[in-house]
């Protein structure tokens, strides 16, 4: 059978040529539908350019819907579990929404374009549910992944990195907010959002200008003014991590993906309870999330750290050393930054109340031989990376 490289089929971003000419290693993934960078050279150079320096990530591949007409508020409402109805245009805010048994579907950021409408970003298609869901009412949705080239620039030096591109309005954008600004003579939306737990911004245009905009960014690099890095998917799995940020398919399974009726989680279970609302009109899964919320919680992910030198990737948990299972490790990194291992993990709860004392047996493989090792583990109910530099309004220049 003739084999096929999966590279052909996947469609590329307005900005590959540019990302392809600065890839090293010619490491790429799916994303969407996206060819995407996995990595451009190396993991450490690329995760300390978020940490210390400024990235760039293209995220051109994020599902976007135009969400237009007279019932797109009363869409929004009805969609997602959070009350939507006090954002303010040129605001964002992050969302979950969940089907009729109150699982999650997807989790993303909804846009408020002021007469524009709104735009609603998920990490996966949901175009399907979107039409389902808007059956009756009147409202146009209008899927834009395509129409909409976007960049997300992150790190200490970002702010200081933009400016010198040439890209005014920054100086009192607060977290979360937008701004339409323009740089060469073409239209950028910038929103000061981001994926990595540190200062940062995306941006948005169309895919026309999508080469100026990387341009224009790493021109100041070639001006020898500060550095500037792309990065791939696997620097950006570090620091979401740090940053507490959750991922369909990795940590959890959505209530799409999910075969079987108990592997799909609710807001609950994720951490998520403080965007469900329940004082919002109805939305969908509210009936079902009510009745969870009146019972003591089974099972929650969490954000752990481990103590030793070993990563617990896809480690067992217990109650206590050789104690009881209660619960996996989903995602593990060591963080350089932090001099940790970080993990999100799904942990049982016993009768409402979290165990007093995780351990992890870890397995590791050390000169083709399989060791194990057990670990103590700690609960952190806050980020792992959080610098005041994240919301310093205006940011400190560098």
């Amino acid at each position: 059978m003739e084999k096929h490289d999966f590279r052909e089929v996947l469609q590329r971003s307005p900005f590959f040529p540019r990302a392809d000419a600065l890839s090293q290693v010619k490491v790429w993934s799916p994303w969407n539908g996206y060819q995407t960078a996995r990595i451009y050279d190396t993991l450490a150079s690329e995760y300390f350019a978020i940490r210390s320096s400024c990235s760039v990530f293209d995220m051109t591949p994020m599902g976007k819907y135009r969400i237009t007409g007279p019932d797109a508020i009363r869409f929004l409402t009805r969609l997602v579990t959070r009350d939507i109805s006090k954002l303010k245009p040129g605001r964002v805010t992050y969302v979950v929404w969940c089907n009729d048994e109150g699982q999650v579907l997807d989790d993303g950021t909804i846009f408020h374009l002021g007469d524009d409408g709104y735009r609603l970003c998920a990490q996966h298609n949901q175009l399907d549910w979107l039409l389902i869901s808007a059956l009756g009412m009147d409202v146009t949705i209008e899927e834009e992944t395509h129409e909409v080239a976007a960049l997300s620039v992150q790190g200490p030096t970002s702010y200081s990195v933009l400016e010198a591109a040439g890209i005014d309005g920054l100086q009192e954008l607060k977290p979360f907010d937008i701004v339409n600004t323009f740089l060469d003579g073409f239209d950028v939306m910038v929103s000061r959002t981001g994926f990595t737990g540190d200062l940062g911004y995306e941006l948005w245009v169309d895919p026309n200008d999508a080469l100026a905009l990387w341009d224009a960014i790493f021109g100041v690099k070639a001006r020898g003014l500060y550095d500037v890095r792309p990065i791939g998917l696997e620097a950006l799995e570090m620091v979401r991590i740090e940053a507490g940020f959750i991922v369909p398919g990795d940590d959890f399974n959505t209530a799409e993906t999910a075969v079987r009726a108990d592997r799909s989680r609710s807001p609950f279970e994720l951490g998520l309870g403080w965007v469900v609302n329940f004082d919002k009109p109805y939305f969908t899964g509210k009936r079902a999330l009510l009745e969870e919320h009146a019972r003591p919680i089974k099972r929650r992910l969490v954000k752990l750290s481990t103590e030793g030198n070993k990563p617990p990737h896809d480690s067992f948990l217990y109650d206590g050393k050789n104690g009881q299972r209660i619960g996996t490790i989903k995602t593990a990194i060591w963080s350089p930054i932090l001099k940790s291992n970080l993990a999100m993990a799904e942990v049982e709860y016993i009768k409402g109340k979290r165990p007093a004392e995780i351990w992890a047996q870890i397995y590791y493989q050390k000169e083709l031989e399989w060791k194990v090792v057990w670990e103590r583990c700690e609960i952190s109910g806050k980020p792992f990376w959080n610098p005041p530099r994240r919301n310093a309004t205006p940011p400190e220049p560098f």
